[in-house]
């Protein structure tokens, strides 16, 4: 109902919605997805500051271009792991002059970024092989201004060797860390959570480490100004292509 009366994009919104607790009628909340309501029921949403941009991982790296003090006006970025596209529309809204984003699935990017003359996404790509080639004509000759990331399921260990080639003389690099996703199985508590805070650690050193051999220089490492929607502590590290490190050509 939420989708045929225009208040959510999709099923899956609607749903992360009524999970937030933000949905009620005629002032009763909404407790689950499946709850029956009549057939006349006009639904409300609270309102949320997520509601700016199309996702709430935009609240993430809006928290983390204030932290890093990054002025990405007039910049072409690059977004690894686009999916709906809250860090695209992020840095849209800060004023980048164009996005390119690469996700392996597809069909998820929000239908307002859709439309976007700024922002081009490229599907069907596996980010562990990504080169200027992949991109094609949307590989600027002088390489990205602002590389950012924001993946699932995958250690950034094997993403960011590539990113080095692929960035400006000085460009800057803003990667989510996701730690459920760097300790392993073994690592994980009830629900997927990160309990022994100990890991914290032993991930920022391993993930230092790998950024360090692929030729980029950490300048900082901190907390996400939100967890993650699955309630697990998350980093933001920022970082700079090392001078001399992943030389690529001008052109794809």
């Amino acid at each position: 109902m939420l989708v045929t009366q225009g208040l959510a994009p999709s099923r899956t919104a609607a749903r992360a919605l009524i999970e937030a607790g933000r949905v009620s009628w005629d002032g009763r909340p909404v407790a689950k997805p499946a709850q029956e309501l009549p057939a006349s029921a006009r639904l409300q949403v609270a309102p949320d500051d997520s509601d700016r941009f199309v996702s709430r991982g935009a609240l993430k790296l809006e928290g983390a271009l204030a932290h890093s003090g990054l002025d990405v006006r007039g910049a072409v970025c690059l977004d690894i792991g686009q999916s709906t596209g809250g860090f695209t529309d992020c840095l849209l809204q800060a004023g980048a002059h164009r996005m390119v984003g690469v996700e392996v699935g597809h069909g998820q990017l929000h239908p307002r970024l859709c439309k976007e003359p700024r922002c081009v996404t490229l599907e069907g790509i596996n980010a562990r092989q990504l080169g200027a080639a992949d991109l094609g004509e949307h590989f600027p000759p002088r390489g990205f201004d602002l590389l950012v990331c924001d993946a699932s399921f995958i250690s950034l260990t094997l993403l960011l060797p590539q990113w080095p080639a692929l960035l400006s003389a000085d460009g800057h690099v803003l990667a989510l860390v996701k730690p459920q996703f760097e300790v392993g199985p073994q690592g994980l508590g009830k629900g997927g959570i990160v309990r022994d805070t100990a890991l914290y650690a032993e991930v920022e050193t391993k993930l230092r480490a790998a950024a360090h051999a692929a030729g980029l220089t950490l300048l900082d490492w901190f907390d996400s100004p939100i967890t993650g929607g699955d309630g697990n502590r998350e980093f933001f590290f920022h970082a700079i292509r090392t001078p001399g490190g992943g030389i690529h050509p001008d052109t794809p």
